[in-house]
């Protein structure tokens, strides 16, 4: 090989490694310099506006949301048809609520309403009337908290000792949905005659029921005297406890997404006397509970004789103090039941 071509293939050699030497001093630069980009990216992402530092110095405080509670007439929630409201107070006198004081209107509203209900829910099954009751105990369960924490505020209760008012007022619930296909068999039956007759007597429900929910239990003494009127097929307007019916009307909320048809039970919040005058009187109400009445021996009797009008049945209040925590027995069970009897002839 001559010199001329050595000298060109060693300087051919040089620019390669002159080009490669350069290309791996150049990697070093551009991660630094990709370095410093990201570095200064990520500070400019770390910093915040200054509309964002303003809004994340304090959060404005939520404003609470009261509850309104309402009447429960014919599945509907509508206020009081005078648009009167009265305070409900606790225990110890705070504010709880204002709840709709019922009118003389609101009364006759109901009424009509459980009479309109009262086929349908009479013609039902009994066994579907209890699969019902059932499934209001179901909802009861799932609402257990906000139930305790009202019969605790209307009551003056320990929390714990509301919450076990809760749970057996949940139990009395699935008790009497345990009766409503076994009834007919304690109160009816064959009856033996003396000639070629079948006689048999069958328990009918007797209609429309005013009660008078108790004064003193809230929860437990109401699921206690509304349970066993609505399970034998009667429809009730009840009267909840005037100083404490936030528990009655919290309960209406249930019954109305509880498949409860709409008029089987109707809830009337307000003044106990005034209320219960005009449905004593109302000639379209067959029966009469006054257990709110207890402790109020005028009231009951003012109630007697304007229910004697239309030949009402009346169930006298207990004297005293009721105990509605113990076993409740069947006897309000049978106190709305009417007994018809038919005489069939043999081989007819």
């Amino acid at each position: 090989m001559s010199d001329n071509s050595k000298r060109a293939g060693q300087a051919g050699r040089s620019r390669k490694a002159g080009a490669a030497g350069a290309g791996k001093a150049a990697k070093p630069a551009k991660t630094a310099a990709a370095g410093g980009a990201a570095k200064s990216g990520k500070a400019a992402g770390t910093a915040k506006s200054p509309a964002a530092a303003r809004t994340s110095v304090r959060t404005p405080a939520r404003i609470d949301v009261m509850k309104t509670y309402k009447l429960f007439v014919g599945g509907k929630f509508p206020r009081s048809e005078s648009g009167r409201v009265y305070e409900v107070t606790d225990s110890e006198g705070n504010w709880l609520a204002n709840a709709p004081q019922s009118s003389r209107k609101d009364a006759r509203d109901a009424v009509t309403a459980a009479r309109k209900a009262f086929g349908g829910w009479s013609g039902a099954t009994a066994y579907n009337r209890g699969q019902i009751l059932y499934r209001v105990a179901e909802m009861l369960e799932g609402r257990r908290e906000q139930f305790a924490a009202e019969v605790a505020a209307a009551e003056g209760l320990p929390v714990a000792d509301a919450a076990a008012q809760v749970d057996a007022a949940v139990d009395r619930w699935v008790w009497y949905a345990g009766w409503s296909d076994k009834i007919a068999q304690v109160a009816g039956g064959a009856n033996p005659v003396a000639g070629p007759f079948f006689n048999l007597s069958t328990p009918e429900p007797t209609g429309v029921v005013a009660v008078l929910a108790p004064q003193e239990s809230s929860f437990l003494g109401l699921a206690s005297v509304l349970a066993p009127v609505i399970v034998t097929g009667n429809t009730a307007v009840v009267v909840p406890s005037e100083k404490s019916p936030l528990p009655a009307l919290s309960l209406s909320e249930v019954l109305a997404t509880s498949d409860v048809p709409g008029g089987v039970v109707n809830v009337l919040s307000g003044r106990t006397r005034e209320v219960a005058a005009t449905l004593a009187a109302h000639q379209d109400v067959n029966a009469l509970d006054l257990a709110g009445a207890a402790g109020d021996a005028e009231l009951a009797e003012e109630l007697e004789t304007a229910a004697a009008e239309n030949l009402k049945r009346v169930l006298r209040p207990e004297e005293g103090d009721a105990d509605w925590s113990a076993d409740p027995g069947i006897s309000r069970l049978l106190a709305f039941l009417e007994t018809k009897t038919v005489w069939h002839p043999i081989g007819v």
